[in-house]
Parts: C-alpha cells; sequence; structure tokens
C-alpha cells in the first residue's frame, strides 16, 4: 500500500505541486514525482510575478484566487511571497487610456486597482524619468515571489505540514490503467499507482504520448531575462510594468481601444520582433530583475530557438529600460532564458486518457499567477468534489 495513492502528480513545477496541494487539501493520498533532482524548469526561471490584472477576464478569477491561496500559505509558512503591489506605467495618451478602460473592466470584476498621477507616479517609484511617464494604474493586492526559491519552499511546506510524499530524479516511462488502477513506472524501474494522474510536464507528455504530442497545437516561448547588482540605497516595490506591457497583455486586449491602438503601431521595430516589454522587479538582495523578451518556436522545432543568450536583445532591453527609470547601476551580475510551452489557439492543453490519466500543460506565462487557483478547480473537477465557482 506504501505504493498506492489516490493521486499521482507527474510534474514538480508550480502548476503540477499546486495540484498536489489542492488533492492533499481534499484529504487525499498523494505522490508527486519530478524527473530531475529538483525543480528547475520555467517555474524557477520566470520573473517572479502574480499579476491577475495582466489576465483576461477567465484567468484573473483564477489568478485572485491564486493570491489567496498564496497569501494563506505566506501567513503560515515563508515562501517568499511580499505583497507590494504591481503598477503600469503610461507613456503617452494612448496608452493612458487603455489604463482607464482596463480599470473600468475591474472595477466590474471588483478587483480594486488605483490610477495614480503622473506626480504620484514619480513620487512613489524613485528613478522614473518624468519625461517617460503620463499617469499609472497600481494594483495594491498583487505579491512577487522569488521563482529560485518559492518552488522549493512550497514543496518542503507540503512535505512537512501536509503529507506529500515527492519523489525526485524519477522519470515516467511508462502510465497504463490497470483496472481501478494506473501503474507509473520510471526508468529505473521503481513503479507507484495512483487512482488518478495528472501529467502536468511536457517533457513527460511527449515522451508517453508521442503521437498526441506531435499533434497537438503546443509552442515553445523563449524569454531572456537579466538582474542587476544590488541597487545601492535604493528601493523599488513591487512589480512596475510599462508602456509595452499594456500594449501587450491579455487583459488590455478586452479594452474598447486595443484593437485601433495596435494597429498604429510599427510593423518591423525591435520591439516587434523579440517580442520585448520592459519590466522591472526589486528582489530580496536589492537587484532589480530587468526583462523580457519572447521569441516563438513550435514545440518539434525548440532547437530554432537556440540555446545561447542573444546579446542583441538584452542591449535593446537594458538601453530602453534606461529611458524609463534611471537605477544607480544598470551593471548586470545575472543573464538567463527561460522556456515554457502554451497553445496557439487555446488558454491550456487538456487531454484525458482512459478516465484516469489527465494530460494537464501548456499554460504559457500563466502558471505563476494562474496555477493555484486554476488547480483548486480542475482537482475538484477530476476527483468530482463539491462545485468552485471560479
Amino acid at each position: 500500500m506504501d505504493n498506492k495513492y489516490d493521486a499521482v502528480i507527474v510534474g514538480g513545477g508550480v502548476l503540477g505541486t499546486f495540484h498536489a496541494y489542492h488533492a492533499l487539501e481534499l484529504g487525499l493520498k498523494v505522490c508527486l514525482v519530478e524527473k530531475d533532482a529538483y525543480p528547475r524548469g520555467a517555474t524557477t526561471q520566470n520573473f517572479g510575478q502574480v499579476v491577475p490584472s495582466g489576465m483576461d477576464s477567465k484567468w484573473q478569477k483564477f489568478g485572485m484566487e491564486s493570491l489567496k491561496i498564496y497569501k494563506e500559505i505566506q501567513s503560515q509558512f515563508d515562501i517568499s511571497i511580499r505583497q507590494n503591489g504591481t503598477v503600469y506605467l503610461a507613456s503617452n495618451e494612448e496608452e493612458e487610456q487603455l489604463l482607464m478602460e482596463l480599470r473600468a473592466i475591474n472595477n466590474g470584476n471588483d478587483y480594486i486597482s488605483k490610477m495614480l498621477t503622473k506626480q504620484e507616479c514619480l513620487a512613489n517609484y524613485p528613478g522614473l524619468r518624468k519625461e517617460y511617464v503620463t499617469a499609472g494604474l497600481f494594483f495594491p493586492d498583487e505579491v512577487t515571489v522569488e521563482p529560485r526559491t518559492m518552488i522549493h519552499k512550497l514543496q518542503k511546506y507540503l512535505m512537512d505540514q501536509k503529507g506529500l510524499d515527492i519523489r525526485f530524479d524519477f522519470p515516467v516511462v511508462s502510465c497504463e490503467s490497470k483496472e481501478e488502477w494506473v501503474s507509473i513506472q520510471s526508468t529505473t524501474g521503481d513503479a507507484i499507482c495512483g487512482k488518478k494522474v495528472i501529467v502536468c510536464n511536457g517533457a513527460e507528455f511527449k515522451n508517453l504520448y508521442p503521437e498526441l504530442f506531435a499533434s497537438s497545437d503546443l509552442e515553445v516561448s523563449k524569454l531572456q531575462m537579466m538582474q542587476t547588482k544590488p541597487q545601492k540605497h535604493y528601493e523599488l516595490k513591487g512589480s512596475v510594468l510599462t508602456g509595452w506591457s499594456i500594449r501587450r497583455y491579455e487583459a488590455f486586449q478586452e479594452c474598447p481601444s486595443f484593437v485601433g491602438i495596435k494597429e498604429n503601431e510599427p510593423k518591423d521595430s525591435p520591439q516587434k520582433k523579440w517580442g520585448v516589454h520592459i519590466l522591472f522587479k526589486q528582489a530580496m538582495d536589492g537587484s532589480v530583475i530587468l526583462g523580457d523578451s519572447h521569441q516563438y518556436a513550435d514545440v518539434n522545432r525548440v532547437e530554432d530557438l537556440g540555446y545561447d543568450l542573444d546579446m542583441d536583445i538584452d542591449n535593446f532591453m537594458i538601453d530602453e529600460a534606461r529611458k524609463i527609470i534611471d537605477l544607480p547601476t544598470y551593471q548586470i551580475q545575472n543573464r538567463w532564458y527561460g522556456m515554457y510551452s502554451q497553445c496557439k489557439n487555446s488558454d491550456i492543453f487538456q487531454k484525458t486518457i482512459d478516465h484516469n490519466i489527465h494530460i494537464v500543460t501548456g499554460i504559457g506565462g500563466k502558471g505563476m499567477t494562474g496555477s493555484a487557483g486554476f488547480s483548486k478547480k480542475n482537482i475538484a473537477t477530476i476527483f468530482n468534489k463539491q462545485k468552485i465557482n471560479l
């Protein structure tokens, strides 16, 4: 019986870990398996912000639930959550119009936001250049996380206080239904059984179901990010998103003026070519995270994205960031890229096999914000538990 579980979650990233969390909350016996010695994919290589404000109406609801879940866990165990808010900074009248329209949408969704004048923006965000900003929209309830440590702390909390069984170095090579159980086997020959199996890892999905994977509409996005050296005597609160974020994020696509504003943009700018929008977030050590860019390839052509950092992209982002905020230093101490999968034609990939094997992947850039809330509803659906209105 030690190797039999109500739920086996395949994939130790944020999506898989929150599926495990909610299964535990239902009182189920849960095992989380991770192919590596520790999670090291997109969950640890992202910007580290939880921003329901940037999501469309459907995912904003999941994001709002995620905020509640993050804060509840943080009240019991430090997983690096800091409630310091998110601001969007408009650089011209078009972007300011989108902010006002988004605020009206959020008012209808009962999601708190506050318009900031140019003077308030300059007062609240040190170094912000007065020639850049015209207005801001602030979301006080949003949080930041430290992505390279959050998932490890969350898993420790679940093991120590919730009874989660985690098995690292467990690459799954077979997943077969056998009557009321599903047998999961690793490359080393270890086997466990689950009444339900939820595959939240794109790598295992590809290996276990290659034909289904090949026929999916998944694509991969490669994002470049940077980290400055610690800023001396400087504090930047929360997540700072700028005009290009306003022109990119899903939430703004619901604004009445969005289509017309996008049509007026230049079609061949470096910003368009590399999918750049400028973000700032101060880490706990005082450094500032800068980003990011987006380059895309089909999941079967990931190698087309290359395995190196493009210094032209990094230099472009630094040059643009300097036009927005005067940091004490723009000396870079760390550069990296992350990759995540997303769907071309839907918001997430879901497929059920043999009634008890559930594939859930391709959450894209919504993972850190939406996983906690989405997983709550998905686990309730899979286990036919109480209705959850999200």
